[in-house]
C-alpha cells in the first residue's frame, strides 16, 4: 500500500491530478469497471442540486434506515474530517477502510489519473459494496450528466433545485445547468425533480430522454396546515400515501422529495416519517444553532446566491437585539450577490481570511465587495481573532452568524475547539423552512 495513514493518501491525492476537477466518465469508469463496482447488488439514489443535496440524502438515510435497510450515504464537501463523506448506517467509515478502499484504486489504474473526488467516489462505492449495503445514497458533486457519481444508473434520482453556481463549467443560464443535471435520469426509472419551477433546459432534456418526470406540486409535495406540515406523493403502486408531522428544520421541498424517493422504492414512507422523527432532523453546517455565552450562533454553508437568500429569509424570521456576521466566502463564487440579501439582516460584518484555502476570498476582496453593496467591514483577519472580536462587539442576547462555505464553517468550528470555547447545541428553531435550498 502506497500510504498506511490517511492525511497521506489525502496529501497525495490533493497534487495526483493535474486539475482539481475534469468533468467525464470514461476515466473512472475504466476503473469502476476494473474493480467490479458498475453493477452493485444495492439499490442506488442519486441525488443532484444546486443546494438542497445535502438535506436531501440525510433525509433519505434516516427514512430507509428506520426501514431497516442498510444504508451508505456519500456526500462531499465535508467540515471536520474526510471521513464525514462515507457513511455506513450512520456511522463514518474508519480511517483503515479508507485507506485500503484508496489502495485498492490505486494498483487499479496504474495508467490513469483520477481525480480527489473521483477517487473518493470509487472509494465510498467499494466501501458500501464490501458492507453489503442495502441501498447506496450518492450525492452528485458538480452537475450531473459528467460527475463520477453517475457512472451508476440511479434506481431513482433527484434534482433538488437548480440556480446558478459554477457557471464556468455547467454554463451561465440555469437552462444550461438544468440540462446538465438531468444527466442523472434513467428512462423507466423514477425521476424527481423538487425545484418548483424547472427550467425549460431540464425538462428539454427529460424529453429527450424518455424520461417520465415526477414534478414537485405535482406528483408529489407539501403544504403547511394548521396541524403542521403535510407530505403527499405516491408509492412504486401508484397508491396514494400522505402525512402531516410538526414543522421540519431543514428545507421542506428536499425533505418532500425524499419521502417521495423512498415511497418509490416500495417502502410506507409516511409511517416512516414518523418513527423516524422527520420533522426533527438536522444537518451539521444547515442553519445549525449553538449557544455560545448567551449568544445564538448560527453556522451555515450557504456558499452562492441561492442559498445566501435562503438563510437570510430564515435570519429575517427571528428578532435579536444585533447581529453579526463572521464570512469567508471563495473567490470564484459570485461573492457580491451571495453577500447581498444578507446585508439588512446584518449590523457588523467580521471578513475573515482562510490562508490553508486556495480558493479563498482575499479580505480585500470581500471588504470591496461589501463597499460596492453600501456595507462597511468592521474588523477583518483570522478565524482565531474574529472570535475575540465577536465576544467584545456583542451582547448576550446578541445573533452571530458564521457563513460562506463548507471551508469557513469548518474552520470557525476548528477555531472554536482550539480555543477551549464550548459551543452547546441549541434546539432548532420553529420557523417556517419553506424554501428551496438550504
Amino acid at each position: 500500500m502506497r500510504f498506511e495513514r490517511l492525511d497521506d493518501w489525502l496529501r497525495w491525492l490533493e497534487s495526483h491530478h493535474p486539475t482539481e476537477i475534469e468533468l467525464g466518465l470514461t476515466r473512472i469508469r475504466v476503473v469502476a469497471e476494473r474493480l467490479d463496482l458498475l453493477t452493485p447488488s444495492a439499490r442506488v439514489i442519486s441525488v443532484a442540486g444546486t443546494n438542497g443535496k445535502g438535506s436531501c440524502v440525510a433525509a433519505c438515510g434516516a427514512l430507509l434506515q428506520a426501514a431497516g435497510c442498510s444504508v451508505g450515504t456519500y456526500t462531499s464537501p465535508h467540515l471536520l474530517r474526510y471521513n464525514e463523506r462515507v457513511v455506513i448506517d450512520g456511522a463514518f467509515a474508519s480511517d483503515d477502510e479508507l485507506c485500503q478502499a484508496f489502495a485498492r484504486i490505486d494498483e487499479a489504474s496504474p495508467d490513469i489519473s483520477l481525480t480527489y473526488f473521483e477517487f473518493g467516489t470509487l472509494a465510498a462505492l467499494d466501501i458500501f459494496q464490501r458492507r453489503r449495503v442495502d441501498v447506496m445514497v450518492l450525492e452528485v458533486g458538480l452537475g450531473g450528466r459528467l460527475d463520477a457519481v453517475n457512472i451508476l444508473d440511479a434506481d431513482v434520482a433527484i434534482v433538488t433545485s437548480v440556480d446558478l453556481d459554477h457557471q464556468a463549467w455547467l454554463g451561465n443560464d440555469r437552462d444550461s445547468i438544468g440540462r446538465e443535471k438531468a444527466g442523472i435520469y434513467r428512462a423507466g426509472r423514477p425521476a424527481l425533480c423538487a425545484d418548483p419551477a424547472p427550467p425549460e433546459g431540464l425538462l428539454a432534456a427529460v424529453a429527450e430522454r424518455g424520461v417520465q418526470l415526477q414534478r414537485l406540486g405535482t406528483d408529489f409535495g407539501f403544504s403547511s396546515e394548521s396541524e403542521g406540515w403535510r407530505w403527499w406523493g405516491s408509492g412504486a403502486d401508484d397508491n396514494a400515501q400522505s402525512v402531516t408531522l410538526p414543522e421540519p428544520t431543514l428545507p421542506w421541498p428536499s425533505l418532500a422529495a425524499a419521502l417521495q424517493a423512498v415511497a418509490q422504492l416500495g417502502f410506507d414512507a409516511s409511517a416512516l416519517a414518523v418513527s423516524v422523527g422527520l420533522s426533527t432532523l438536522t444537518l451539521a453546517g444547515r442553519y445549525q444553532r449553538f449557544d455560545w455565552r448567551g449568544r445564538t450562533v448560527i453556522m451555515d454553508v450557504a456558499h452562492n446566491p441561492a442559498a445566501a437568500r435562503h438563510l437570510a429569509s430564515r435570519l429575517a424570521r427571528e428578532t435579536f437585539p444585533r447581529t453579526l456576521a463572521l464570512a469567508a466566502i471563495m473567490a470564484d463564487k459570485d461573492r457580491g450577490a451571495t453577500l447581498a440579501p444578507l446585508v439588512a439582516q446584518v449590523q457588523h460584518w467580521w471578513l475573515a481570511a482562510l490562508p490553508d484555502v486556495p480558493r479563498a476570498a482575499t479580505v480585500d476582496q470581500l471588504t470591496l465587495d461589501l463597499k460596492t453593496l453600501g456595507a462597511e467591514a468592521d474588523g477583518c483577519g483570522t478565524l482565531e481573532r474574529a472570535i475575540d472580536w465577536l465576544l467584545s462587539r456583542s451582547s448576550p442576547g446578541d445573533r452571530i452568524v458564521v457563513m460562506g462555505s463548507f471551508f469557513t464553517v469548518g474552520a470557525a468550528l476548528s477555531a472554536w475547539a482550539h480555543r477551549g470555547e464550548r459551543l452547546e447545541p441549541a434546539a432548532p428553531g420553529a420557523e417556517n423552512t419553506e424554501l428551496l435550498d438550504e
